[in-house]
């Protein structure tokens, strides 16, 4: 037994030497880390990067077009796809650049150590060191070394997004914070400086989103219905994701989760301009495109058929007058100019006036609702005859047979139909154009 513990005892220490050699001079195997102490650094020239738990998000220096930034991607991807720039703005022009923690901040050093990237946090009372931490979420925050609550992150990268929303993100206001978290394109495919296009939440008393091309409006989500935007119809119809529109004191915020981690999703905004959800399967070999917005140029771009008409793509023209309402300018009607809409054919009396009821529409735009949850259509429809000014009005949860009001009291702009989906809106007509 003497030699076959020598045999045994050389063949391990044997094993032991070759994991030694192959952990040194094969860096790729080594044990990935997803924290950063205030001792350590990320550098270009290391290209040494953090990994979160579970291998799936990846953060350290990239290229493009001669310039370094910090970023983030998949990490098992076979090509990169990045979700978080740092400094998209402002690039490091050389592969001089530092990642570090500087007092209690994150900063991008680049040459002669001038800082091009940080964190501008103003130091609290606390005493003990501070780390930097790739959460398995793909969540880069920084944290007091010895406390992990979510709540206390003195800083995170999900309240500064750049082009891409991922589960867990948040979209829209943290008002105890006073964040407004948007999503910005990347000027071009290349190049993660921040583009023209812009996807921000109007905080009103009915929220909705907008994308922007710079100041103009170019689409409108429609408000959320308890389900979904009432503009963009495809997002519930995938079985491993959960989403969820919260508005209360403290926030006003989209976000989704995945429950089954084998797929992955986003939200992008495009250098093009479109607001996309992207899906990758295990089966996949690129990104699927899942639903796109502005989906249809005739009836999704912003306003597109004028004040009291909606749009049809299955109607030729596609802008129609609400019953009871007729072109404004015929003439610019008949060559299809439509941006002035439709006027009454016969004008409100305050008393005795009725509805038509619109199915599967996408609501009109918010700007000059009120809304009360705490009553029913029935009663909603009594306080909207009870107020001259009011012009439709709808549920404002369509679940469990709709619940909630929302009434409009001036124009109805920027409407749709859809074969299915959408929701009920009740238009106010007189009597004579019932």
């Amino acid at each position: 037994m003497k030699g076959v513990r020598n045999i045994y005892h050389h063949s391990y220490s044997s094993f032991l030497l070759v994991f030694v050699v192959t952990i040194l001079f094969h860096p790729a195997l080594s044990i990935y880390i997803n924290t950063l102490s205030s001792t350590e650094s990320l550098t270009i020239s290391s290209n040494r990067t953090l990994v979160s738990p579970g291998d799936v998000f990846e953060l350290g220096f990239f290229e493009t077009n001669s310039r370094w930034y910090l970023g983030m991607w998949y990490k098992k991807l076979p090509y990169r796809t990045y979700i978080w720039v740092a400094n998209r703005d402002n690039p490091l022009s050389n592969s001089t650049g530092t990642l570090k923690i500087s007092g209690s901040n994150l900063v991008i050093l680049g040459h002669s150590n001038k800082s091009v990237w940080s964190t501008n946090l103003t130091r609290g009372n606390e005493r003990s060191p501070v780390v930097a931490e790739l959460l398995a979420n793909g969540n880069f925050v920084m944290r007091d070394s010895n406390n992990n609550d979510a709540s206390k992150f003195s800083w995170q990268s999900f309240d500064y997004p750049t082009d891409t929303l991922l589960p867990e993100m948040k979209l829209g206001y943290n008002l105890k914070k006073g964040l407004n978290r948007f999503l910005v394109s990347w000027r071009s495919s290349d190049d993660p400086s921040s583009g023209d296009y812009s996807y921000k939440l109007e905080p009103r008393r009915l929220p909705e989103f907008y994308l922007l091309q710079g100041d103009v409006r170019e689409h409108r989500s429609g408000p959320w219905n308890g389900i979904r935007f009432s503009g963009i119809l495809e997002d519930q119809k995938l079985s491993y994701m959960v989403y969820n529109f919260t508005e209360n004191s403290e926030e006003v915020a989209y976000t989704f989760r995945m429950t089954n981690n084998s797929f992955y999703s986003r939200l992008t905004l495009s250098s093009t301009g479109y607001f996309e959800r992207l899906t990758w399967a295990p089966s996949s070999v690129i990104w699927n495109v899942f639903w796109s917005s502005p989906a249809n140029p005739q009836c999704d771009m912003y306003r597109m058929c004028g004040p009291y008409s909606y749009c049809d793509v299955n109607t030729s023209p596609s802008c129609n007058c609400i019953q009871g309402f007729d072109p404004r300018n015929l003439q610019q009607w008949a060559l299809r100019i439509s941006l002035r809409g439709c006027k009454r054919r016969t004008l409100l009396s305050c008393n005795g006036d009725g509805f038509t009821r619109m199915k599967n529409m996408k609501l009109p735009e918010t700007t000059m609702a009120i809304v009360d949850r705490s009553i029913g259509l029935k009663e909603c429809e009594k306080r909207c005859l009870s107020d001259c000014n009011c012009t439709a009005f709808a549920n404002a949860d369509i679940r469990n047979g709709g619940t909630g009001c929302v009434i409009w009291t001036g124009n109805l702009a920027d409407m749709r139909n859809y074969v299915a989906d959408g929701q009920d809106l009740y238009v106010r007509l007189a009597v004579a154009d019932l």
